[in-house]
């Protein structure tokens, strides 16, 4: 609510509008809500995750990796596929994805999610491949660990352990993920495509 108030009082439109994005017939719904409200989608922003167990692989069950690809490699294909027309149409367009450094870092007892964010890269470079003749472009913004209310139970100490590790020191905020996005969103990028820009401090080399 916070973000929609702020952009109205800016003088934007916003709305907040909701979807279980691993189902086909609520996406299809959200993107004709959207259009009707707001006008053809030509960013897309594809941020939607579930729960993130760590499962060793002595536990580790083919659907607890499926769960992870719902969110990772289902939703962004069902998203896209629907707003995809009105790109195409207009020959311009922004796909941006929101991955991880944890393809980078290979975290242990983290395979179902590591797997599913490495498919979502994959997803990316396949996809800007195949839209550039549209000039859409598609790229993924790979944050490090980046305190969010979804991170309100993690311990302090936790925190500090992994921002000792981070080469600048510290961890990152939402701000920095954010103004990435907005860089890939906006016409300064319309040249870059097919990119995974890691937000992250350093963590990771490419």
């Amino acid at each position: 609510m916070m973000v929609r108030d702020e952009i109205i009082r800016g003088g934007g439109a916003a709305g907040i509008f909701q979807a279980d994005i691993r189902d086909p017939d609520q996406v299809s719904r959200l993107i004709m809500e959207v259009k009707s409200d707001l006008g053809s989608v030509d960013i897309l922003v594809i941020n939607a995750a579930g729960p993130q167990p760590l499962i060793p692989i002595e536990r580790l069950t083919w659907q607890d990796c499926v769960d992870q690809m719902e969110f990772f490699v289902k939703s962004p294909v069902l998203l896209v596929k629907e707003a995809i027309g009105d790109m195409k149409k207009s020959h311009h367009g922004r796909i941006i994805q929101i991955g991880s450094e944890v393809f980078e870092k290979g975290i242990p007892n983290f395979s179902n999610y590591v797997a599913a964010k490495a498919a979502q890269l994959g997803l990316t470079r396949s996809w800007a491949m195949e839209l550039a003749p549209w000039q859409i472009t598609v790229n993924l913004v790979a944050p490090g660990w980046i305190p969010t209310e979804r991170h309100a139970d993690d311990s302090q100490e936790e925190k500090e352990r992994y921002a000792l590790g981070v080469p600048m020191g510290r961890m990152g905020e939402a701000r920095d993920v954010a103004g990435t996005v907005a860089f890939l969103a906006s016409d300064r990028a319309r040249f870059i495509t097919g990119q995974k820009i890691s937000v992250n401090g350093g963590n990771t080399l490419e």
